[in-house]
């Protein structure tokens, strides 16, 4: 059903203005996610962890977070995001000063608060729903994709969390990060309006999610987050550690590379969107893949960081960031109106667990075999396969939908 009978005139400005306040929440959520990642090598010192209990450290937010996409993108068709972000924001605090105040003392703590600290990374399941409804089909592919640069947050926290612990201890960063958040759930409290007309959903949630596993962009979609962001969520919470692994880097400047790959992915997630809005989706995120699996493939043989491994790298976030963006736009594009949280919710969580699997598969790779060359490999393969899925399945679906934008 409708929220109103007529949907009034929306203006360019008030469009843009939500979707400014949206990725902001989602990038100060992203923030709050990923405050353990670039402290994981500290604190595997400070603590004596093995690999993988490093790697495990770094990737129970990641699944947490995907997995709670999935009622909260079907809660955000249900009450808006008006609700959602402040309601996010605020359940985010919590876990944030606990890591900031006492759970750094043990694995069990920093285990325990990193898993609720994946409420923050459901942020993105609010924010797709919320800004798709406020723009015209022509526009959702690249009104979502810069949504998507909210996921800078990483880069936010990759850039000053090191420092904020060397300059006034452990706790400086999280208490921060506990600011800024409540700080934003006041302002989106004030300012957040769903969009005029907004398709609110009438059954239960049960048989939304239900109906939402059935349409195929669903799957389509999840299959293919889960290797473009899944890789994003990977490289950008395990960078820090691989680098100084692999290329003995110093914390600080493992930590930058880090800032710089994400930062690129960022600005590449409305560029694939963009170019979803010209040409299809599918063609997007065909050729976004297919540079994934050859730089992964040119990574496995560790090359020198100047100039091949740098190019490989900056290569992986570009296309990983502009396939994030080419998703999306297919889900804008082909999800129907009352279902694009729930769609959303489980898109966003196949992403997060694509990224939730990678680094415990690396710190035990390298753990038994002292190589990540098999890691790479494999990320190599799966690209591959993901290649011909968008190129023969995927590509003729989309184009099977009736009244495709």
């Amino acid at each position: 059903m409708m929220s109103g009978h007529t949907a009034p005139a929306v203006t360019g400005a008030r469009r843009g203005m939500m979707l400014a306040i949206a990725t902001a929440g989602f990038a100060v959520n992203f923030w709050a996610w990923a405050l353990l990642s670039p402290l994981a090598p500290k604190l595997k010192d400070a603590l004596h962890l093995s690999p993988l209990q490093q790697a495990l450290l770094v990737a129970v937010p990641v699944v947490v977070g995907s997995l709670g996409r999935i009622p909260v993108g079907a809660l955000t068709d249900r009450f808006g995001g008006r609700v959602m972000f402040p309601l996010v924001s605020l359940a985010t605090i919590v876990p944030v000063l606990y890591l900031g105040l006492a759970g750094q003392q043990s694995l069990t703590g920093l285990l325990v608060g990193g898993f609720f600290l994946g409420i923050g990374g459901t942020a993105f399941a609010v924010g797709v729903p919320f800004v798709t409804a406020w723009f015209p089909p022509a526009k959702r592919g690249l009104a979502v994709g810069v949504f998507g640069m909210g996921m800078g947050g990483t880069a936010i926290s990759a850039l000053t969390t090191v420092k904020l612990v060397g300059a006034y201890g452990s706790a400086m960063p999280f208490v921060l990060t506990a600011i800024v958040l409540a700080a934003y759930a006041l302002l989106a409290g004030l300012l957040l309006r769903d969009a005029p007309g907004r398709t609110v959903p009438a059954e239960p949630l049960g048989r939304r999610l239900a109906a939402t596993l059935k349409l195929r962009v669903t799957w389509h979609a999840s299959a293919l987050y889960a290797v473009a962001f899944g890789g994003y969520v990977a490289f950008s919470v395990y960078l820090p550690a691989y680098l100084k692994t692999a290329y003995g880097l110093a914390q600080a400047d493992a930590a930058n590379r880090m800032a710089g790959f994400v930062l690129l992915a960022v600005v590449m997630r409305p560029i694939g969107g963009w170019l979803s809005d010209r040409i299809e989706p599918a063609r997007v995120l065909t050729g976004t893949l297919l540079v994934v699996g050859v730089a992964a493939l040119v990574q496995t043989f560790t090359p020198a960081l100047a100039p091949l491994g740098t190019v490989a790298f900056l290569s992986l976030a570009a296309a990983l960031g502009a396939g994030s963006g080419a998703t999306f736009a297919l889900v804008a594009q082909l999800a129907p109106a009352n279902k694009v949280g729930s769609v959303t919710g489980v898109v966003g969580a196949a992403g997060g667990l694509g990224g939730f699997v990678p680094p415990l598969l690396m710190g035990t790779i390298y753990g038994r075999y002292g190589s990540y060359t098999i890691g790479l490999a494999l990320l190599a393969v799966v690209a591959a396969g993901a290649v011909l899925l968008t190129a023969t399945v995927v590509r003729r679906s989309a184009r099977a939908v009736p009244g495709r934008a």
